[in-house]
C-alpha cells in the first residue's frame, strides 16, 4: 500500500509532500528547512530514494538539493530548468520505480512555467495522485507571469492546455496534491477547500470549463501583485541553495538594538499587533510571528538588509527564523526575547499608538481631520472602499511615505494584520497613527461613506 504525508507550509501558503511505500519515499517540493522533511521519513520508517521538484520555484528556496545531498537521492528536475547543479534531467514520460509497485510518470504541464512537470503516483500501473506542483491547483492554476512578461499569454494558453492534459489522461478519482494554492501568491487565486480530484476540478475548475480565449482573458485580469522578493527566489533556486543554518543568532542587549536602529537596519519586533500597539522599541517594525512574517517582511525589506528579531520567547523566535529562511533570509543579524521594557536603556520610553474599530472611525466628529489610509492591494481596493481614503498598498508604503498627508492617520486594511505593519512603519517614521484592527466588512455597517466602482485613484 502507498502513503502520503502532507507538509503543510502555512506562512508561505505551499504544501510538500513524502508519498511511497513500506521501504522507499520521494520528497516533493521540499522547503529549505528540510529536517521536517527527514522527521516524516523516520517516522514512517523509509528511505527518501527520490527527491523531486515540479519547477524551479519563485516563491521560496527549495530544500531539494541538499535533501537528496543529505539522503543519497537521485534528484529529480525537469529537464528544460536552467540549473548549475548535477541533477537527473526528467522528460515528458520518465517513470522511476520508488517501491514495490509504486512508480512515478513525469508528465510535461508547462504554463506556471516553461519547463514545469508534474509527476503521477501509480499503484501496480494505476494512478492514485498526481503532483501538480503549479499547473492545475484546487479551483484554479498557478500563475504565469513569474517567468518574463513577454511570455505570459503563451504560458497562460499552455496552462489552460497542461490542465486539459491531466484532466484527459487521469482517471476522475485521482487525487489533485498541488504545491501552490493555499495562499501563496504563485496562484492565479485561492483556494476553495483543501482537498480535490481531477473529477472535481473537472466540474468547476476555469480551466476545464471554459475556452482558451475565455479562460487567459479572465486569468490575466485577475492576476494580482507580486511579492518583489519573488525575484531573488528563482536564480537562487537555480544556482543551488546552500544548506539551511538554523542556529541560533548572537543575542542583542539594549544597546545593540539602539545601535542597529541608528545603523539603519531594521529592527522586526514578532509579537501580536496588540502586544506591540501597546509598547515598543522606537524605531521597530511589526510583522506578527504568527502571521505572514515571511512573505510580508520579505516583500518589503531591502533585499539584503540585516535584520534583529525581538521576540516574546526562544520559540516564537525560532518559528520566525525557520520561515524566514525559507524566503532565503538567512541569520538574522542578532535577536532578542523577552519583554519589550528588556530592549531599551534606562533613560529610553517605549512608543504606542491606539487601535480602533471601523464603528470607531466612524463615530469621529465629522469635522474632525483625519487620514484613511488604505493598505490593501489595488484587486482588493477595486471591490469598494471608504470615500476619501488614500490608497497605498502595504508593499510600496515604505517607499511612499510622503504620499501620506499630515494629521493624524487611520491605516486599515482587510482584517487587521496589515495595518499592524503599516502602522508600525508609519510610528517609526514619527506619524501619528491609528490602527484599526477589524474586519474591512464592518466598515459600512459601520455607516462609513464607501464608493464602489472602477478606481479613480492610485
Amino acid at each position: 500500500m502507498f502513503f502520503i504525508d502532507t507538509l503543510e507550509l502555512e506562512g508561505l501558503g505551499n504544501r510538500s509532500y513524502l508519498a511511497g511505500g513500506a521501504h522507499t519515499a520521494v520528497a516533493v517540493d521540499p522547503p529549505r528547512d528540510v529536517d521536517q522533511v527527514l522527521a516524516v521519513a523516520a517516522r514512517r520508517g523509509v528511505r527518501i530514494s527520490h527527491v523531486v521538484e515540479t519547477h524551479v520555484h519563485n516563491d521560496y528556496v527549495t530544500g531539494g538539493l541538499d535533501l537528496a545531498r543529505l539522503t543519497g537521492a537521485a534528484y529529480l528536475v525537469p529537464a528544460a530548468a536552467r540549473v548549475s547543479f548535477d541533477r537527473t534531467p526528467v522528460h515528458d514520460g520518465d517513470t522511476f520505480a520508488v517501491d514495490d509497485g509504486i512508480t512515478l510518470r513525469a508528465l510535461a504541464t508547462p504554463g506556471h512555467t516553461p519547463h514545469h512537470t508534474s509527476y503521477v503516483l501509480e499503484e501496480w500501473g494505476s494512478a492514485v495522485a498526481v503532483f501538480t506542483g503549479g499547473s492545475l491547483l484546487i479551483g484554479t492554476v498557478g500563475r504565469p507571469d513569474l517567468v518574463e512578461p513577454r511570455l505570459t499569454e503563451e504560458l497562460a494558453r499552455a496552462q489552460h492546455a497542461s490542465a486539459r492534459r491531466l484532466a484527459a489522461e487521469l482517471p476522475d478519482e485521482t487525487q489533485v496534491l498541488p504545491t501552490h494554492g493555499f495562499g501563496s501568491f504563485c496562484s492565479s487565486a485561492q483556494a476553495d477547500g483543501d482537498a480535490t480530484t481531477i473529477g472535481k476540478e473537472k466540474a468547476g475548475n476555469d480551466a476545464l470549463v471554459q475556452d482558451v480565449d475565455a479562460f487567459v482573458s479572465a486569468l490575466l485580469a485577475g492576476l494580482d501583485d507580486v511579492p518583489a522578493y519573488y525575484a531573488h527566489m528563482g536564480p537562487a533556486n537555480a544556482a543551488g541553495p546552500a544548506p539551511v543554518d538554523l542556529t541560533a543568532p548572537p543575542v542583542a542587549d539594549a544597546a545593540d538594538i539602539a545601535a542597529r536602529l541608528a545603523a539603519g537596519e531594521w529592527v522586526v519586533d514578532l509579537r501580536t499587533r496588540i502586544a506591540f500597539a501597546r509598547g515598543h522599541v522606537a524605531g521597530s517594525f511589526n510583522f506578527e510571528a504568527d502571521g505572514k512574517v515571511a512573505t510580508y517582511l520579505a516583500w518589503l525589506i531591502p533585499w539584503g538588509k540585516p535584520v534583529t528579531l525581538l521576540a516574546e520567547s526562544p520559540e516564537q523566535l525560532a518559528k520566525a527564523q525557520r520561515e524566514l529562511a525559507r524566503v532565503g533570509i538567512d541569520r538574522p543579524a542578532a535577536a532578542a526575547t523577552g519583554e519589550p521594557a528588556e530592549w531599551i536603556s534606562a533613560n529610553e520610553e517605549l512608543r504606542s499608538f491606539p487601535r480602533a474599530t471601523f464603528a470607531d472611525l466612524a463615530a469621529l466628529d465629522p469635522y474632525e481631520h483625519r487620514i484613511v489610509l488604505d493598505v490593501r492591494r489595488d484587486s482588493e481596493r477595486a471591490d469598494g472602499w471608504i470615500k476619501d481614503s488614500v490608497h497605498i498598498p502595504i508593499h510600496q508604503l515604505h517607499r511612499r511615505q510622503d504620499e501620506v498627508p499630515a494629521g493624524v492617520v487611520w491605516v486599515h486594511c482587510a482584517g487587521g494584520m496589515r495595518a499592524g505593519i503599516a502602522a508600525s512603519l508609519l510610528d517609526a517614521a514619527g506619524r501619528d497613527v491609528v490602527a484599526v484592527d477589524d474586519s474591512f466588512d464592518a466598515a459600512r455597517s459601520a455607516g462609513l461613506p464607501m464608493v464602489t466602482g472602477p478606481r479613480s485613484d492610485s
